[in-house]
């Protein structure tokens, strides 16, 4: 055998005593074991800044336990605009949407479950401070807007479960509910379609 040959076959018998396998089983494990850890400290985050944000807001009014059935009916409900509870199955489209007529009820409560914050005005609110509002709306994915009579303050933020009661458009509140309660963690159905349904009041 040549010289070549030899050093050939002795490379061949190197390669195979050294070659290791690739351990698949371990890389797939510890990845999943990464994924889960990254999933659970996100939602802890989120869950807690939500938390915290919303114990910052001063005035918040809160309710849980809001029935969420469907119905075609009128429905009375215990605050005003209200907070959630029975509604329309048609939502009002909210995906930065400014309505200059009232909604119903029922319709806006069923855009409140997809994760919406519907501001309401007094209809005699300031032109400028309509204005604010429209801009807040303009620049907020699932949040819309609309004139409400016989409100008992000039300016009221709602999302599901929870509402603030303003004097004034400009009130750095109106930030924080929104950053808080825009699909927040309270909603029944965050993320759910905002678009698509119901588009006049």
């Amino acid at each position: 055998m040549s010289k070549s040959a030899r050093n050939k076959n002795a490379r061949k018998q190197k390669n195979v005593l050294t070659k290791r396998e690739v351990p698949w089983g371990g890389i797939a494990f510890f990845t999943v074991i990464g994924l889960v850890a990254v999933v659970g400290i996100t939602y802890a985050f989120f869950q807690s800044r939500s938390s915290a944000s919303s114990a910052a807001i001063a005035g918040l009014v809160e309710k849980d336990g809001l029935s969420r059935d469907h119905t075609t009916s009128a429905v009375t409900y215990a605050t005003s605009p209200p907070m959630g509870g029975n509604h329309d199955p048609v939502w009002q489209n909210c995906d930065a949407h400014v309505y200059d007529r009232p909604l119903r009820n029922e319709n806006a409560v069923h855009a409140l479950e997809h994760g919406a914050v519907w501001i309401t005005y007094r209809p005699d609110l300031a032109a400028a401070q309509v204005d604010r509002l429209k801009a807040k709306v303009a620049a907020t994915d699932y949040s819309f807007m609309s004139p409400y009579p016989a409100l008992d303050a000039p300016v009221v933020l709602t999302a599901w479960g929870r509402q603030l009661k303003l004097q004034d458009a400009s009130d750095q509140r109106v930030d924080a509910f929104l950053r808080a309660f825009v699909k927040g963690p309270q909603t029944p159905e965050p993320g759910a379609a905002c678009d698509g349904a119901k588009d006049t009041p």
